[in-house]
This record gives C-alpha cells, structure tokens and sequence, in this order.
C-alpha cells in the first residue's frame, strides 16, 4: 500500500519460487524481498537471480527487508548479493527513500 502510494507499480510473489517465475515473464526495476520464506530463503533466492544474466535480472537492484536484524544477517545480506538491509518494522517513508537510492529514473530524451 505504501509504494502504490508513492507511486509504484507493485508485482507480489507469495515464495522466492514465484518470484523466480514472475523474473522469466518481465524483469522489475527492484526487487525488495524478505529473507525468511518457506522452500527458498531471501539469501538463496537473491545468489539464484545473480547467476542470470543482464536481461534476465541478474542485476536488478535488490533490497533485503527482514525481521533478523543483527549485523551479522546485514553482512550475509549484502554478501549474497542485496544492495541494502532493512530490519522490520521499517517506517514508510525510510523504505520509500530507500527505493529511491537504488532505482533510477530513465533518461530524458529530447524531442
């Protein structure tokens, strides 16, 4: 509801099994994943999107949003391949920040 709000089109995967799927069909600007889920965790899950390629999502900008919050899980976080590590609960507008560090607008084009 929050990034509607600001303006995002949001696409939701119940598992990182799904998400993987939803990857094959269109590749987001940024994925923001929680760490604990069931059959694949966030960790996994975001080291199996690193091994595509470019135009599949290899690079997509990735931020982990996750009740273990120690600096241990921060480390295993950007060390598996997220860009940030966000502890729940987070306040809206941190996230909303957050999003916006890591997704680029497009390129004006002049016409």
């Amino acid at each position: 509801f929050v990034l509607t709000q600001a303006g995002a089109e949001v696409a939701v995967a119940a598992s990182a099994l799904q998400a993987l799927g939803q990857l094959n069909q269109s590749v987001p600007d940024l994925l923001l994943c929680d760490i604990g889920m069931p059959e694949m965790n966030g960790y996994a899950l975001i080291q199996q999107i690193r091994k595509r390629r470019h135009d599949q999502g290899g690079n997509i900008p990735a931020i982990a949003l996750t009740a273990y919050a120690g600096e241990i899980n921060q480390q295993h976080a950007l060390a598996a391949g997220f860009q940030l590590h966000l502890a729940k609960p987070i306040e809206p507008d941190l996230l909303v920040s957050a999003i916006a560090t890591l997704v680029q607008p497009p390129p004006a084009t002049g016409g």
